[in-house]
């Protein structure tokens, strides 16, 4: 049992190196011809499977495959020349076995020189036609690969964020863009091995036509005339026998490359698309009758070839229009079926509102709210396909083990008012935000220094405002290669959705909510809840403070440390702003982990002159805190923190300023109208282990300078 699966483990070395052997030991020609014919075989074996794949990752191991089938045809090219040459004086040309002879016979036809001359177009064929495009097509799309890796990244990355799929499946989209690369790359290399082969062919071909005539007049005694035609009949068919398989091997290597945006197999692409399209063939049937009946031409050949393609076009036309028509009598009966309700049965709006519990009901705001039109049903309806509600579940899932915070149930339903391709988002009733999206195109966003500029049609992407086009889904490849990152129409819509409920999430924490944190946390530490809430800490407060934290992107799923905080800090002030600020500097593991990245923060950070200005602007009254501060003041700090944004951007990371505890919250808040998605961090809220990179410092005297040189 170990010997057999020893050899099983490693059949293909041990074929490898019997094929090497070949080339040195003559081996009989009975086993030559089997050999001959297991060759051929191999060749069709692997066309067929090339031609039945759909993607070219599904046959990955064919270049190496096509190392070893032309290492094989080589050896067997080698051990028929060595016979052809050794035997081919003494007994004609039964020298090379069975297999060769008869190629021979059947492509010479009793004339030799016919023979040679097909057997030469055949290598011709093979080299200049079909293993250069071959080699062509291999080396462009080794190239477009690799330049499309990048954007195939950025769409992994997309969709990993917007909870289309998991860490799992984007591991393993990673894994295989990579195997992508690496394949098309070796494809590339063997489209050498292929041309190789068929130059070998030919050098081959010419040793045993010239050694043979050499061989034959001086060690065989034969005449010149019987030399040529014994062995130029021997070189058609040994090199036939080699340049079958090897033009079967040529055209699934250019099969397997062109590949690329298949849907199934070659015989199914072919058959769907021919017959989607009945128009062409009867316009090709007519061309070839009209030019049947024109004088001097093939009649027969053109009226019957003409009248067939007429008769099947017609055949496919009637059968796509009835196709169409039982599809649309299908849809009005599902229809009719759905509206057909009974007039007495129905009652009206009027007897539905007498009951004034009924009314009640109309005064219910939903915390989420989103209204689609009529064209956008299909990524919302599940009996449709749609796939909306469930990428929402991944969504709200993600946010609740990132932030600790469970996003209410948002409702979805269509809108009559809207136009077909818009969508509303409400938070508590209210319009918060509005899109439009293409369903039949895909949304390319434009990269800062794109290769080229790809066709389509002018937008801004709704989540971050990034300029965009709609493309064709035929244009979707090429956009990546120039550098785009491409979204489907339903990840626009989520991307939006979900970014939209992030800004907003403190809006929905209330007091149901906070009362359900408290719960949840009292499974794992009731004594904990028990003396701090609501005894010391109560849920107005606490609701207060958890939407500060949401309000600034800060997680609160350690609500145990939190109400600890809390607790330890209610002994100086109740105020629910310094609280908060008491409460982030616990977390401050958590924060670095949110907004750091390898170790490294960066950031813009305050001079000290403009800091003890900002504090000096300190102003308190009535109502608590905040910043009395002039233009004079405001300005340069708007100015320089505009400048570092375009910094922050072009690296891809959320801007983020940092400053001293003391005026953190009131300047985050100042500069919040300004910068929407500005983080306002102090450095006691980042560990000591964290190193922290300026990437731009706000100072008075960078402005007056400014101000002088203008």
């Amino acid at each position: 049992m170990k010997i057999r699966q020893l050899l099983q483990n490693n059949a293909v070395t041990l074929f490898v190196v019997v094929v090497v052997l070949f080339m040195i030991i003559p081996i009989p020609t009975q086993l030559l011809d089997i050999l001959l014919v297991l060759n051929i075989s191999l060749s069709i074996i692997i066309l067929v499977i090339t031609m039945n794949i759909q993607e070219a990752l599904e046959f990955s191991i064919f270049p190496s495959l096509l190392l070893i089938t032309t290492l094989f045809r080589l050896g067997m090219n080698i051990s028929s020349t060595r016979a052809i040459l050794r035997n081919g004086a003494t007994i004609g040309e039964a020298a090379a076995g069975q297999v060769i002879r008869s190629f021979s016979q059947l492509i010479t036809a009793g004339n030799v020189v016919i023979g040679f001359i097909i057997f030469t177009i055949i290598v011709l064929v093979q080299l200049i036609v079909i293993t250069k495009g071959a080699e062509r097509v291999s080396e462009v799309a080794a190239r477009f690969t690799l330049d499309a890796m990048p954007g195939k990244q950025m769409a992994i990355d997309a969709d990993l964020n917007s909870g289309m799929i998991d860490e799992q499946q984007a591991r393993l989209r990673r894994a295989k863009i990579q195997r992508e690369a690496d394949f098309y790359g070796a494809m590339d290399g063997a489209t050498k091995i292929v041309k190789g082969d068929s130059t070998m062919s030919i050098i081959l071909s010419l040793v045993n036509l010239v050694g043979g005539i050499i061989i034959g007049m001086v060690q065989g005694g034969m005449g010149f005339s019987e030399v040529l035609d014994t062995y130029a009949r021997l070189t058609v068919g040994d090199g036939l026998v080699s340049q079958i398989p090897a033009l079967m091997i040529s055209t699934a290597t250019g099969m397997i490359v062109t590949r690329s945006v298949s849907e199934g197999s070659l015989g199914e692409d072919v058959r769907s698309q021919f017959t989607a399209q009945p128009t062409a063939i009867m316009v090709a049937g007519g061309a070839m009758v009209f030019l049947g009946v024109l004088p001097n031409t093939p009649h027969f050949a053109l009226l019957v070839v003409g009248i067939g393609l007429l008769a099947g076009g017609f055949f496919l036309l009637r059968r796509l229009h009835g196709a169409t028509a039982e599809a649309a009598a299908a849809e009005a009966a599902a229809a009719g079926e759905g509206s057909e309700t009974s007039p007495e049965a129905a009652p009206t709006q009027a007897d539905f509102y007498k009951d004034i519990s009924n009314v009640y009901q109309l005064l219910t705001v939903e915390p989420i709210e989103m209204e689609v039109g009529y064209s956008l049903i299909p990524l919302v309806d599940e009996q449709s396909g749609g796939k909306l509600i469930n990428r929402i579940v991944i969504f709200r899932r993600q946010y609740a083990q990132e932030m600790g915070f469970v996003i209410p149930t948002v409702r979805l339903h269509d809108g009559s008012m809207l136009g077909t391709n818009q969508y509303i988002i409400s938070i508590k009733g209210e319009e918060v935000t509005r899109g439009e999206i293409l369903m039949d195109y895909y949304l390319a966003l434009e990269p800062s220094t794109p290769v080229k500029e790809i066709d389509g049609i002018e937008t801004v992407e709704p989540a971050y405002g990034i300029p965009s086009r709609w493309i064709l889904p035929e244009n979707k490849e090429m956009a990546e290669i120039y550098g785009y990152t491409v979204i489907d129409p339903l990840s626009v819509m989520l991307t939006h959705l979900s970014e939209t409920i992030k800004r907003h999430a403190y809006e929905l924490l209330g007091r149901t909510e906070t009362t359900q944190l408290v719960e949840n946390l009292k499974r794992t530490s009731p004594e904990l809840v028990e003396e701090t809430c609501p005894a010391i800490v109560s849920y107005a407060l606490l609701e207060k403070v958890l939407r500060n934290l949401l309000m600034e992107g800060v997680p609160i799923r350690d609500l145990g440390t939190i109400l600890e905080t809390l607790v330890d800090s209610m002994n100086n002030t109740r105020d629910p702003d310094l609280l908060t600020e008491s409460v982030r500097g616990a977390l401050a593991r958590t924060i670095t982990r949110r907004f750091c990245e390898n170790g490294q923060l960066r950031a813009v950070t305050l001079d000290g002159e403009v800091e003890r200005r900002i504090v000096a602007s300190l102003t308190k009254n009535e109502h608590g805190i905040y910043l009395a501060m002039g233009p004079e003041l405001i300005q340069p700090i708007i100015t320089q923190l505009s400048d570092s944004m375009k910094k922050f951007q072009e690296l891809g990371q959320s801007p983020i300023l940092l400053t001293s505890q003391v005026i953190r919250v009131y300047l985050s808040r100042l500069l919040a109208q300004y910068f929407p998605g500005l983080y306002v961090l102090s450095f006691n809220e980042i560990v000591g282990t964290v190193q922290i990179q300026s990437i731009g410092n706000i100072s008075l005297q960078s402005d007056e300078k400014r101000a002088v040189g203008a």
